[in-house]
């Protein structure tokens, strides 16, 4: 084989090479066919050294050669869309990391509700006796409001305004006040009798305004605490119905998981994404293919412009 023809067969193998690679990625059926066809197309001229091999270059520089454009076209095309999902993926993964690395978690929740609930108990047996010496000493423990500027956000049961004024409204001849607080006389009463044993119900929110409902260990009876004003009232528990005793996952959790399913529906998007032919290029394929199909290339070897045609304009398609 003289030089000349060693080089268009070579070049031939490496143009179906890249052909073979598209059909590689794009897995679709369509452009495999097309692959093994053109195999046969080389083949045919490689075989039969009384065809020209020069329409064999012609054929892979009107025919192939727009067919590899085209496709190289699509892929870069769907490789920057699915740049942009990779972005997002890596976004809420930084989001979802930040969120983790800075939230209370339920069990940080459940934890420090014994916590709060002791250092309100200890606080009151000391207001009580504050109040009863007529004392100005500060009855309360130290960060007795943290609890509820840490957790409110993510585990505190939303209510209206008008019902936290109606948990929050007293009467003030009802009630004992110093500089430091202001409790209900009947409840300071009821926490004596009880021996100030109570633990933390549930937390409430409306709008700034930021509620935790004690219980008594012995009875069904409730407790507002309104951290804000250091107020202590009884609460009606039935202005409560439907409120639940747990909230056992935060707004931030959900937030994370709901990153997270997102990010799996983005992966899935992505593998769809990346190998994706418009149903018009589809169409478009078969047709050419069974036009290739059909040339009879022993006797119409040099007639493969009109079918380059076809693959030329959709190489100028809006399609992509």
């Amino acid at each position: 084989m003289d030089e000349h023809l060693l080089t268009i067969f070579n070049e031939s193998r490496r143009i179906i090479s890249k052909l073979q690679l598209l059909a590689a990625f794009f897995e679709e059926e369509i452009i495999y066919k097309i692959y093994l066809r053109s195999q046969v197309i080389h083949q045919m001229f490689e075989q039969n050294p009384e065809l020209d091999a020069n329409n064999l270059e012609l054929f892979h520089v009107q025919y192939t050669a727009s067919l590899i454009d085209l496709l190289k076209k699509i892929k870069k095309s769907n490789e920057k869309n699915v740049s942009l999902l990779f972005d997002e993926i890596q976004l809420n993964k930084e989001l979802t990391e930040r969120l983790s690395n800075s939230f209370y978690t339920e069990k940080n929740y459940k934890a420090d509700q014994q916590k709060q609930s002791l250092k309100i108990n200890i606080s009151l047996r000391r207001l009580y006796q504050v109040l009863s010496d007529q004392s100005d000493e500060y009855p309360f423990s130290k960060n007795i409001n943290s609890f509820s500027s840490r957790f409110s956000q993510d585990f505190y049961y939303e209510i209206s305004g008008e019902l936290a004024a109606e948990l929050t409204h007293h009467n003030l001849a009802e009630i004992y006040t110093n500089a430091h607080a202001v409790i209900q006389k009947k409840l300071l009463g009821v926490l004596c009798k009880y021996d100030f044993k109570t633990t933390f119900f549930c937390g409430l929110k409306a709008g700034d305004t930021v509620l935790e409902v004690y219980k008594f260990l012995e009875t069904d009876r409730y407790f507002v605490f309104y951290p804000a004003r250091n107020l202590f009232l009884f609460c009606d528990f039935a202005k409560l119905a439907g409120i639940g005793q747990t909230n056992s996952v935060s707004n931030r959790e959900k937030i994370i998981q709901e990153l997270n399913d997102k990010n799996d529906q983005l992966q899935s998007s992505i593998n769809v994404k990346k190998t994706y032919l418009p149903r018009e290029i589809k169409l478009l394929l078969a047709e050419n293919y069974k036009k290739l199909s059909d040339i009879d290339f022993l006797n119409n070897v040099s007639n493969f412009d009109v079918q380059a045609n076809i693959l030329k304009s959709m190489l100028n398609t809006d399609l992509i």
